[in-house]
């Protein structure tokens, strides 16, 4: 009787962990680690940002989007519409150089291309910016931000890239909110 109720206790705690939103089965990329090198499309070019040739002039803003998990979502409107509303105080904080903000939109291969540029819209991506595309989730995977849950694609996530490719400041939110806010992304750069 004793085994059997044992059985039926194991039986209900994997029961419950079953129901537990599946999270990356790696852990985020933490301050003073070395990020891992990325290559990835950028959005409208025929080109590819490289992680580890966008660090050699200085630290380089990397924003995760949740990009398309079936739907725009409006979360990443706002903090992009933020971002680039602020565009001049992010770029003086990264030494005015191009391409010191790099967005990254992530989801399935498939038709990838076509919602990211439904995200971006009319909106115009200043110098400063990059707009770049993860397909099939490569990179989020890497970084330990793949969110395995149902219509789920990423943590929404900020980091502050230095020197070396070392993770200076981020902010890794485990839900839709929660996401670094442009003053933040700032005292982040500020420390880097």
């Amino acid at each position: 009787m004793m085994k059997l109720n044992g059985l039926i206790g194991c039986l209900a705690v994997a029961a419950t962990l079953a129901s537990i939103p599946s999270v990356s089965a790696k852990e985020p990329v933490a301050v003073g680690d070395k990020a891992p090198d990325f290559e990835l499309p950028i959005q409208g070019e025929d080109a590819y940002a490289t992680l580890s040739k966008l660090t050699e002039d200085g630290p380089v803003v990397v924003v995760v989007l949740r990009g398309y998990p079936g739907y725009q979502c409006a979360a990443c409107q706002r903090q992009v519409s933020s971002l680039l509303n602020r565009r001049k105080a992010l770029a003086a904080a990264t030494g005015d150089k191009p391409h010191r903000v790099v967005l990254v939109y992530p989801g399935p291969e498939t038709e990838l291309d076509k919602y990211a540029d439904q995200f971006i819209g009319a909106k115009r991506v200043p110098d400063t910016f990059l707009f770049v595309r993860d397909p099939d989730m490569k990179m989020v995977s890497e970084w330990g931000l793949r969110w395995k849950a149902p219509r789920e694609t990423a943590y929404p996530s900020t980091y502050v890239i230095g020197p070396g490719q070392r993770v200076k400041w981020n902010k890794v939110s485990e839900s839709h909110g929660g996401r670094a806010t442009v003053e933040e992304i700032l005292k982040g750069l500020k420390s880097s």
